[in-house]
């Protein structure tokens, strides 16, 4: 049985056309996204209702607590025993998430040279380097893959702070990657082919819903319940903006304007990522119904 993805920028109607194609195709949906994994995360996620779920299945939902990390071997960790739970029940799993590293993790035998960039992981281990020194970063990367930090010379900040990068996404040591990618399944992969324009758009409107039904409050009471300014839930697009700017005493207006001009330079990023992926097909912009019956022809 195939695997269907679909994947593409943040706010390109990407949760209705799953559960439309879940519908249809006696489907269950398996979330690849790096935030809804995350309990109480809601409003800033766009974590899909009940009704947006319309009866069907979603996995890899609210399965972490936000004070903790989670990383890519995480989510494979969890989410490869579902994917195939899912085929044994002879049901399609529907692949739905803009985190790339999360649905090829399901998708290909690991390739760690494809990791995708995170910038607040890099940020982090810059700020290390610049309060603890150079040596002290090597150090870091030798306790967790001294085949790397062999290899490396401590001045080398950027291939250092990399190679530590892929091993907090992962949980995989640069050292062991493999840059080919070896499908696990057979799979079709969709994303709608916005233009640019109206892809913003789309942004700016998610952008002042989240804020209309109470994003700063959801960011308050999450570090009201403990959950640390710096944890990674909280370098998510939506809720490092908001803590930033409570920090400084901006106004919403002001955070909704931030985030909203994060968000687009992620869209880009997530573009960007997917492709490079085989067996992608473009679809035009139309109702999750009607791109639903396209997407019928190649399953």
């Amino acid at each position: 049985m195939k695997v269907l993805a679909i994947c593409g920028a943040t706010a390109s109607g990407k949760t209705a056309l799953a559960v439309e194609c879940a519908k249809r195709l006696n489907g269950e949906v398996v979330s690849c996204d790096a935030l809804l994994v995350y309990r109480g995360l809601n409003i800033g996620t766009a974590k899909p209702t009940a009704a947006e779920m319309g009866g069907v299945a979603h996995h890899l939902i609210d399965v972490a607590d936000p004070r903790d990390a989670f990383s890519v071997h995480d989510f494979e960790t969890l989410a490869l025993p579902v994917v195939e739970e899912i085929i044994a029940r002879g049901k399609l799993p529907v692949l739905c998430g803009g985190t790339g590293f999360y649905m090829n993790a399901i998708l290909f035998q690991s390739g760690f040279g494809h990791v995708a960039a995170d910038a607040s992981v890099r940020a982090r281990y810059e700020a290390y380097a610049a309060e603890n020194g150079r040596g002290a970063l090597h150090a870091l990367l030798a306790e967790r893959d001294p085949a790397s930090a062999e290899k490396l010379h401590p001045n080398d900040v950027k291939r250092v702070v990399r190679a530590l990068e892929i091993y907090d996404l992962t949980g995989r040591k640069k050292s062991d990657q493999r840059d080919t990618r070896v499908p696990r399944y057979p799979y079709e992969a969709f994303a709608f082919d916005y233009p640019r324009e109206t892809l913003y758009e789309r942004i700016a409107v998610r952008t002042r819903a989240m804020m209309d039904a109470g994003l700063v409050r959801e960011v308050e009471g999450l570090l009201a319940g403990g959950v640390p300014q710096n944890a990674q839930c909280m370098q998510g697009i939506g809720y490092k903006e908001v803590v930033e700017c409570l920090k400084n005493g901006d106004s919403q207006s002001t955070m909704s304007d931030i985030i909203e001009k994060n968000t687009r330079n992620y869209a880009k990023r997530q573009l960007t990522f997917f492709k490079k992926m085989p067996n992608l097909h473009w679809l035009r912009p139309t109702d999750p119904i009607s791109a639903a019956k396209e997407i019928e022809r190649y399953l």
